[in-house]
């Protein structure tokens, strides 16, 4: 998404998320969000405040649902972001597991001219924020880099020179590159938050464009991963056909590149008039992915089954949870279900924003910040934690870190109740590791649990867990393999071992390695001063997404629910505070 005009605070943006400029991505319709908002304290889930029955989860972990990947759990950065190189904010992601970080930023990379480190159309790049600074920052962190090639105001040949600085002078060895954000949001169906200059803003020009822009990239460094710009299944504006078109976006850009590209983009944004509703919307992940399979399968022929699914933005940011506890207990579940289904990789938007008009959510304070880290800003008397804090969101994503590592096998694992959500992982050591997450904001869930495939030991069991007011993941020892008690609003990793009389032929068939990350390198540590942000392609409001439905049986979720992909952030330094403003309107992201 493009940064939003940083003037007002709150206005719609495309999306479907407002992102008070400060924000990322909320803009739906601002009567809709004010409607989530609103509902933030009566919000939480509609569970009964009595005790509830047992929970049944049941872990086969004789099956694979595939390698963990080296790139699977990413975080998106901006160059207006000027505090993104701080060298705490490193260490943090690094500590979180942070494998693969995006750059330039959601909507601002089709105004963003990488040599001359400037962007087209008003917004801004803070100073020390450049490709290079980036780089310091990603090997420091770990993490591999995908880069968003500027499509709306760039060429082919701009973005084949960056292949060649990256790849050829520098060595960095960029390997993913996406061809424009989220182009659909160029005007061509009626709703404009993209900065596109083409004269032909139709899926036909993007698809013959994006042939031309891979050619190009290809032929100074033939290992690059070119990726295209999808629209979300069942969101909008899948589906519509615009004057002179014959067919919808997906369709049109897959029948011409679909045997072209190496890999497709997905932005998810879910949707939720209560945090019940947006902790349950991974269940809608399969049915998301199954689709766009199914595309792929229709156009790629027989190189569907080698084009990945990259997932470069998500978020909770059309919920009214944004920093408190429900944000944190949607993100691992969020990202698990991904990677499960095949995804390559996850980015969550994103490194830091800004906060927008706080309000309450099952008693805790929510800035409505779409950062995991803070930036320290204030909005209405109300001051964030000092600046790099981490947020509730941060130690939900931080918690995979006690699930998995690349290489692990996932496996499947179902629940009885969709109060309840799991995860687990065959890990490289022969240990088995299984995520609970209590999504009853009021009452612990007692679950039973049985195995298929393994036997773990019968002693206490090594957990590791975030709880609501938490400011760190804890370790404990307590319960068994088979009985665990969750606190409320809780994610909690068991860590079970092999029992020693168990015999290996429960044991799954190994995996591969996926590819290391990149080494960690030292960081220049830079950062940018301040200054005042507009800007590009302001959204005019996005109409708002179409429900679709897919369950997600490795949660035992429910299939029945709405969602609404947004997207966008804006990063403005107003005064002495960091202000990102979010684009939420149907699908724009203002950063």
């Amino acid at each position: 998404m493009s940064p939003d005009d940083p003037t007002t605070a709150d206005e719609p943006t495309p999306r479907g998320r407002t992102h008070r400029r400060g924000r990322t991505r909320r803009h739906i319709v601002a009567g809709a969000v004010a409607a989530l908002l609103a509902g933030a304290g009566a919000g939480a889930l509609a569970l009964s405040a009595e005790a509830a029955p047992t929970v049944a989860v049941t872990v086969d972990a004789g099956t694979s649902l595939g390698t963990m990947p080296s790139t699977g759990v990413g975080l998106n950065t901006a160059v207006y972001d000027a505090y993104m190189n701080d060298a705490s904010a490193a260490s943090l992601m690094k500590a979180a597991g942070i494998r693969q970080l995006r750059f330039p930023g959601g909507s601002v990379a089709d105004a963003y001219h990488w040599k001359t480190h400037t962007v087209t159309g008003g917004s801004w790049a803070a100073p020390g924020t450049d490709f290079d600074h980036f780089m310091a920052t990603a090997k420091k962190v770990g993490a591999q880099p995908i880069i968003t090639a500027n499509y709306g105001s760039g060429t082919p040949q701009e973005a084949a020179g960056w292949v060649k600085y990256a790849n050829v002078d520098k060595g960095y060895g960029v390997k993913y590159w996406e061809i424009g954000n989220e182009i659909p949001g160029n005007g061509h169906y009626g709703s404009k938050w993209e900065v596109d200059t083409h004269a032909d803003k139709s899926p036909t020009a993007y698809a013959k464009n994006l042939l031309a822009y891979a050619k190009a990239m290809k032929a100074v460094d033939p290992t690059v991963k070119i990726g295209a710009v999808l629209t979300t299944p069942g969101s909008w504006p899948d589906g519509l056909k615009a004057s002179g078109d014959k067919a919808d976006w997906n369709h049109t850009v897959l029948s011409i590149a679909g045997k072209s590209i190496d890999f497709v983009i997905i932005h998810w944004y879910p949707s939720g008039a209560g945090t019940a509703d947006i902790l349950n919307t991974p269940a809608q992940i399969a049915g998301t992915t199954s689709a766009v399979r199914s595309l792929l399968d229709t156009y790629a022929g027989p190189h569907a089954a080698s084009v990945k699914i990259a997932v470069t933005e998500t978020s909770s940011a059309m919920s009214p949870a944004q920093t408190s506890q429900a944000a944190a207990l949607f993100a691992p579940d969020t990202y698990m279900s991904w990677l499960e289904h095949g995804a390559v990789n996850v980015d969550w938007w994103d490194l830091h924003n800004g906060m927008g008009k706080p309000t309450t959510v099952n008693g805790e304070t929510d800035y409505q910040d779409g950062g995991v880290l803070s930036v320290g800003s204030c909005s209405g008397g109300t001051c964030e934690p000092a600046r790099e804090t981490p947020f509730p969101t941060y130690w939900g994503i931080r918690s995979l870190t006690a699930l998995a590592q690349p290489g692990d096998t996932m496996v499947k694992a179902s629940s009885a109740n969709r109060s309840v959500a799991v995860h687990a992982v065959r890990s490289s050591n022969g240990g088995l590791n299984v995520m609970l997450i209590n999504k009853n904001p009021q009452n612990a869930a007692q679950v039973s649990l049985s195995y298929a495939g393994y036997t773990p030991a019968p002693e206490t069991v090594r957990t590791v867990s975030f709880t609501k007011g938490g400011t760190a993941l804890t370790t404990a020892t307590r319960g068994t393999a088979a009985a665990q008690t969750l606190p409320p609003y809780s994610i909690t990793t068991l860590q079970l071992k092999r029992a020693s009389a168990a015999t290996r032929a429960d044991a799954p068939s190994p995996a591969p390695t996926p590819t290391a990350a990149a080494p960690v390198a030292s960081a220049s540590g830079a950062i940018g001063t301040r200054a005042q942000a507009t800007a590009a392609g302001a959204p005019v409001g996005r109409p708002a997404r179409s429900s679709t439905t897919g369950g997600l049986a490795s949660t035992g979720m429910s299939n029945a629910v709405t969602y609404s992909a947004v997207g966008g952030l804006l990063a403005v330094a107003a005064g002495s505070v960091l202000v990102l403003r979010i684009r939420r309107s149907r699908v724009s992201h203002g950063r």
